[in-house]
C-alpha cells in the first residue's frame, strides 16, 4: 500500500470579526428579519417594501435604473419584480427601446404599499429606538460611505 497523498497546509482562518463583508451582511440579515417579522401583516417583504417604494419615488423606472437605485444586480432585481407584477403591483412594459423594460407601480401597488407604511414605520421605530438618533445617524452615513467604497473598488 502507499502512503496516503499529503495535503497541503490549511491557510490561516480569517477573522471573520474584522470582514467588512460577513459584518455588514450579517446585520442586513438581521435588520431583514426584523422588518419582515413587523410588515407581515401587509404581505410585503422588506425587499418588496422598498423595490415598490424606489419605483414611486422614480415615478417610472427602467429595469436598469432600478437596478443601480437598489444596488442589485439585475438578475436578482428581475426576479423580485416578476413577483411583484404577478401580484399586480408593478407593470413591465416594453420602453422606447425594445430592449429596454419600464417598471411602474399599479394602483394595487401604491394602495398596497400605503397599507404597508405604518408597519414599515413601526420597524424603523423599533430599530431607531434601539440604536438612539446619533448611532443610527452614524450607521446610515457609515453604511453609505461604504456603498461608495465598494463601488470605487
Amino acid at each position: 500500500m502507499s502512503p496516503a497523498p499529503r495535503r497541503p497546509p490549511l491557510a490561516p482562518t480569517p477573522d471573520l470579526s474584522q470582514c467588512a463583508c460577513f459584518n455588514v451582511r450579517k446585520a442586513a440579515r438581521a435588520a431583514t428579519q426584523l422588518y419582515d417579522d413587523i410588515l407581515r401583516p401587509s404581505g410585503l417583504r422588506v425587499t418588496q417594501f422598498s423595490l415598490l417604494t424606489v419605483v414611486r419615488l422614480l415615478g417610472s423606472a427602467t429595469i436598469g435604473g432600478l437596478a443601480e437605485a437598489a444596488v442589485m444586480d439585475r438578475t436578482t432585481l428581475t426576479r423580485n419584480l416578476k413577483l411583484l407584477a404577478a401580484a399586480g403591483l408593478i407593470v413591465i412594459r416594453e420602453g422606447d427601446d425594445a430592449r429596454v423594460r419600464e417598471v411602474t407601480l399599479t394602483a394595487a401597488g401604491s394602495a398596497r404599499l400605503a397599507a404597508a407604511q405604518p408597519y414599515w414605520e413601526r420597524a424603523q421605530r423599533r430599530m431607531a429606538e434601539a440604536l438612539g438618533p446619533a448611532r443610527l445617524a452614524r450607521l446610515l452615513g457609515d453604511l453609505s460611505a461604504a456603498v461608495a467604497a465598494a463601488r470605487a473598488a
